[in-house]
């Protein structure tokens, strides 16, 4: 039998009575065999947060007691994470993005990217002379943005216009192609390929991207995608007399219909046809082409790139330059699965969206998913570890062979059988939260996956409470007693009810239009300047 006290210091203890059933209010183990380890239980209640304690024990064989005590051990109730009371107020947007620069691998692949470039031509005349389009990286001179600031055309992309030349950028329905380069037309003296070309012309190419993520924010009655091309003659020989450069964008899709691509000044609003003298150096004019999705279920759209180059010096010549498909990065997914008033639309999958759990108004459910992301494997919902929505098109079926759904991960976490433990009044009343969440792949009750389990008493075990002046994630050793580990496979958690409910209550945004496993980052700001081998507070 294992017997002993608790004091809240060495110096001048305070015994802390941890039972009723004796005297003395000294737990008593059970007799355990030799070598065995004795343990007992300490009542919920008895023991408080913040407060240092000591205790020592004491054995009894059946017969005889221990002569001595064994040394004073020190421990502590700490929490692995604090934080204050919410706020009544935020500037935290959960679901607003920033744009993320991008590297295209197409389209003109290594020819845009490349120093030498590649030549793609027309056929020869009687001379031998040939129109051939060059693409190459954007001079130093054409790094910076062309356009007039006088614009009678509106820009598609309203925040593109503020982004460098030079960079592509994406967010989850636009895009922002200010590093397309520049496209060189080019008149070849004929015969001799050493000699000095009879004339070119230079043009610095740039395209924005729009997906409308429900229908009717295009102007129509369908799913939708708009696409620009700005093109900025910087240089014509007059001796080609005039140029023309068109553009033929393409689309990779079984139900679509687009525009062919319209022409405008892009400071006049004037329709043109994509011609050019030499005395119209810097006037850009703008291609504009619609896409409409007339499609079922969703489909990811992949679009090509075409340039036709004509000079007045020889019509009988154009140089067509195919560079086929535009990337993976700019392929736009179209649906009509979201559920709601938005169906159809589209967005761009490539981006990948951050939700910002708002710890200003839900701090107690941001401190503890925070401290799940650092102890389960891979940081979830970082780096290179995002999690993955579950979504209404899931091909995950249950028993009975419907669609698998948070609902049904959810009742092997947090079961409506499960004890919530006891929360204090300051905090609300308790509901019981699980991580990764039910929404996502990473749920520890979503089946065939690495951290699956077929019980929330298999997770780590938590709960909100009061800490000193604030508050704490501590661990729940009703069913944990060893606390958290590095390599936990999911958490639940005594979270209070209205920061449980609220802190994902804006997930998924409608325009990110997420469907099954597409991948989203979880911010927590406040609790990101921390470590996992301390504890965090909260700024």
């Amino acid at each position: 039998m294992e017997s002993g006290s608790i004091g809240s210091s060495v110096q001048n203890p305070d015994q802390v009575k941890l039972t009723d059933e004796n005297s003395y209010g000294v737990l008593v183990s059970d007799f355990i065999p030799s070598g065995g380890t004795a343990e007992v239980t300490v009542p919920e209640g008895r023991l408080k947060q913040d407060v240092t304690y000591t205790f020592h024990t004491s054995a009894f064989d059946g017969a005889l007691y221990e002569t001595d005590w064994s040394p004073w051990a020190k421990f502590r109730i700490s929490p692995y994470v604090t934080f204050p009371a919410p706020q009544s107020s935020s500037t935290i947007d959960p679901v607003a993005q920033t744009e993320q620069k991008i590297f295209r691998s197409d389209p003109g692949a290594l020819a845009v990217r490349s120093a030498d470039g590649g030549w793609s031509c027309s056929k020869s005349n009687a001379q031998g002379q040939k129109v051939c389009i060059e693409f190459h990286p954007a001079s130093k001179d054409g790094a910076k943005s062309l356009k007039s600031a006088q614009a009678a055309v509106s820009d598609l992309v309203e925040w593109c216009e503020g982004k460098p030349s030079g960079h592509d950028y994406l967010n989850r329905t636009d895009a922002c192609l200010n590093d397309l380069g520049e496209a060189t037309l080019i008149f070849t003296s004929g015969g001799d390929e050493t000699k000095p070309p009879f004339g070119t012309a230079t043009f610095k190419l740039q395209q924005q991207l729009k997906a409308y993520p429900n229908k009717g924010a295009g102007g129509s009655d369908f799913a939708e995608f708009d696409q620009q091309l700005f093109v900025t003659p910087t240089y014509i020989d007059p001796a080609l007399m005039g140029v023309r450069l068109t553009w033929k964008p393409g689309v990779v899709c079984g139900a679509c219909d687009s525009t062919l691509p319209t022409w405008k000044n892009y400071e006049t609003g004037a329709s043109e046809a994509a011609y050019w003298l030499p005395s119209d150096v810097y006037e850009t004019q703008v291609a504009s082409t619609t896409t409409k999705w007339l499609g079922t279920g969703k489909e990811t759209i992949g679009l090509t790139w075409d340039m036709t180059g004509f000079v007045d010096v020889d019509l009988d010549l154009k140089a067509n330059a195919d560079f086929g498909s535009s990337g993976d990065e700019l392929k736009v997914r179209c649906d009509d699965l979201v559920p709601g008033g938005s169906t159809p639309g589209c967005v761009l999958p490539y981006f990948t969206p951050v939700y910002t759990a708002d710890t200003n108004l839900y701090p107690a459910a941001g401190a503890y998913y925070w401290l799940m992301q650092h102890r389960m494997t891979g940081i979830p919902g970082t780096g290179d570890a995002p999690l993955h929505y579950l979504g209404p098109d899931a091909t995950v079926k249950t028993d009975d062979g419907s669609t698998w759904t948070s609902g049904d991960s959810r009742k092997v976490v947090c079961p409506d059988s499960w004890t919530r433990h006891s929360m204090d009044t300051a905090l609300g009343s308790p509901t019981c939260d699980e991580f990764a969440m039910a929404s996502t792949h990473e749920s520890g009750g979503f089946p065939g996956i690495a951290n699956e389990v077929t019980s929330g008493g298999q997770c780590a075990q938590l709960y909100a409470a009061p800490s000193g002046s604030t508050f704490g994630i501590f661990a729940d050793t009703r069913e944990d007693k060893n606390g958290l580990s590095s390599q936990e496979k999911c958490g639940r958690a005594t979270i209070p009810g209205d920061q449980n409910s609220g802190v994902f209550s804006k997930f998924p945004a409608p325009s990110w239009r997420m469907l099954d496993n597409d991948a989203f980052y979880l911010g927590n700001p406040g609790f990101e300047h921390c470590t996992s081998t301390t504890t965090c507070a909260w700024k």
